[in-house]
């Protein structure tokens, strides 16, 4: 495992969700899940075709401003000031792989452009859904089953709803 996902929900996923207007406990562990599943937690970061915690490749973060923010001002500007002020002009997805809270938001965006519902915080089989119908269908190696044996992994960092 890479990240401490513990740490990455309380430092990175909470504030990224919370400055989007998100609060939402599935929301949180939707993400740990992608996470887990894309990355291993962050355990590689770069594998030639996905960068980051979430395994975002780069036609995804390029459509994600091209076809969803593009059309949204506020919200860009918004996912605009998670990233670098510098790097993010000379090579945008870098940030994928170097800034947390910027790849966080572009994962939210991810989700949140393929009108994703989020079922009850606990149901780990709807979260795979979720993640499968948004990310894993384009993952390499990806499945369902993967997510959830994934998120088992670290389930001792994702918080029950209420």
């Amino acid at each position: 495992m890479g990240i401490c996902s513990y740490e990455l929900r309380q430092f990175v996923v909470i504030p990224t969700l919370s400055k989007l207007g998100i609060c939402s406990v599935a929301a949180e562990n939707l993400l740990l899940g992608t996470a887990a599943a894309q990355s291993d937690m962050g355990f590689h970061l770069n594998d030639t075709t996905h960068l980051g915690v979430y395994g975002i490749d780069s036609d995804t973060h390029r459509k994600i401003w091209d076809e969803y923010l593009a059309f949204d001002s506020e919200l860009a500007s918004t996912i605009r000031g998670f990233a670098s002020q510098h790097e993010f002009l000379k090579n945008p997805d870098f940030e994928l792989a170097t800034n947390l809270m910027y790849a966080t938001a572009i994962a939210w965006m991810i989700y949140q452009r393929a009108n994703t519902q989020l079922p009850h915080a606990n149901d780990v089989t709807a979260l795979a859904r979720c993640w499968y119908d948004a990310f894993g269908q384009y993952a390499p190696n990806s499945s369902v089953d993967n997510f959830i044996n994934q998120y088992h992994l670290v389930s001792g960092s994702t918080r029950e709803a209420a």
